[in-house]
């Protein structure tokens, strides 16, 4: 008997999707089921049901399809037996290969994503501000204007002959050139968003600056919350910041301001760092910056090289940084393990350890080594939040003084910074 309320139900059905992934050869299979892991994160963060994942060993993916024909042929059968909306590969796609790969699963109705379009569209749904949907509008159309040629596959349905490619042609050619227009219009408004924005970094100019970043989901808007005591939206998801916040905190009577940036990702868009230049600039700008680390991940070492590269990439590589690695209440230490201890020191770890042991184990480990300025904390918990905060107060009173040699005289700060700083 049919339920009538399914019949009237006004909910959104749930999509589902399968994961495709290529893995060299030289790469684990721990790293591969790692990197879907992420991958399946980004889906479910969409609000998309993994069904299954896919991987294939390749030193290249396939020019044609991404993925070689027998793989191709397991994929075919399982959406037949089982029927999904998307499939969503680990890479970035061709043009050609998005063409060909629409094509095959053609009859069963199934859209083709890649990785950068899954952020993108992420992106999209976390965006708030105008700044932050201008920027993430302009890298949907840089990201869909190469890919012009898939939205006209209607077309090829039709007969050939004389008159049948022409306006084909010239529809795709008005399309490149809406596009192409659009994103003169978006470059010019973001520019003049810029502009402001550039006005207000200058306002604040008189003021210390630091700037939280890391991988995405690693912590960073737990502890801003901790640092400034403000609301300031935490979520289990990725990118759950794509605005960059920013809020006044003391460190006594000296004043600076904290920024929440969006965060890195491997394989993080080429178009998305570009679009979003200004929200970066809050990062090349800061005087200091918070680099925050789940050292509870298992590769959170490869998050901190992504990060350190991305940095670099937007010349924002040599600032003073305190390496904060969060979630220590998550982490697992090794046991009897080479790299635990320094040499010098006893090789046996327990399992099971308080939060203080483990906070004295980890700064007599490598770890510790990484940078001069280097912290464990747990945000989430308030552990050892006091320590980071005197690293900062040092790091943010070196710089006033720069500023202001004679702070003592000056006196109160009075004006007020902590209004409309949200970017």
């Amino acid at each position: 008997m049919i339920d009538k309320r399914q019949l009237n139900s006004t909910e959104k059905k749930q999509e589902t999707a399968i994961l495709v992934a290529v893995s060299p050869q030289r790469q684990s299979e721990e790293k591969t089921k790692e990197y879907l892991d992420e991958l399946a994160f980004l889906v479910t963060t969409l609000g998309v049901e993994t069904k299954h994942t896919f991987t294939q060993n390749l030193q290249h993916p396939d020019t044609r399809y991404y993925v070689g024909s027998g793989k191709l042929q397991e994929i075919q059968a399982f959406v037949n037996a089982e029927p999904v909306d998307m499939i969503i590969f680990d890479d970035d796609l061709s043009p050609s290969q998005v063409r060909n790969l629409e094509a095959t699963f053609e009859e069963q109705d199934i859209k083709v994503l890649d990785r950068s379009l899954l952020i993108l569209d992420i992106f999209a749904m976390r965006a708030k501000t105008a700044q932050s949907k201008t920027q993430v509008e302009l890298a949907q159309y840089q990201y869909m204007y190469p890919r012009l040629t898939r939205l006209w596959t209607h077309l090829s349905k039709q007969k050939g002959g004389v008159g049948m490619r022409g306006p084909g042609e010239k529809e795709l050619e008005t399309d490149r050139r809406i596009i192409k227009d659009r994103i003169t219009f978006l470059k010019e408004k973001l520019s003049k968003i810029d502009r402001q924005s550039i006005t207000r970094r200058k306002e604040r100019d008189r003021l210390v600056r630091v700037a939280l970043v890391g991988y995405t989901n690693v912590g960073k808007s737990t502890l801003m919350r901790r640092l400034a005591k403000a609301d300031v939206f935490a979520e289990n998801k990725l990118f759950a910041t794509v605005d960059s916040t920013v809020r006044k905190v003391s460190v006594g009577n000296i004043p600076y301001l904290l920024t929440d940036t969006v965060g890195f990702i491997r394989k993080l868009p080429t178009m998305l760092i570009e679009s979003f230049k200004s929200t970066l600039d809050e990062v090349r700008e800061a005087d200091i910056l918070l680099h925050v680390v789940d050292i509870s991940h298992a590769s959170f070492e490869e998050q901190m090289e992504v990060v350190s590269s991305t940095l670099a990439e937007i010349g924002a590589g040599d600032k003073h940084t305190i390496i904060v690695f969060n979630k220590i209440d998550l982490y697992k230490p090794p046991v009897a393990d080479d790299e635990w201890l320094d040499e010098s020191e006893d090789k046996t770890v327990t399992e099971e350890v308080s939060i203080d042991t483990l906070i004295e184990q980890l700064r007599k480990s490598y770890h510790a080594k990484k940078a001069e300025h280097v912290v464990f904390i747990s945000a989430e918990h308030n552990e050892n939040i006091a320590e980071l905060r005197d690293h900062l107060s040092a790091l943010v009173k070196d710089k006033h003084y720069l500023i202001y040699p004679n702070w003592l005289d000056v006196g109160n700060y009075d004006t007020d910074y902590s209004a409309d700083l949200d970017e």
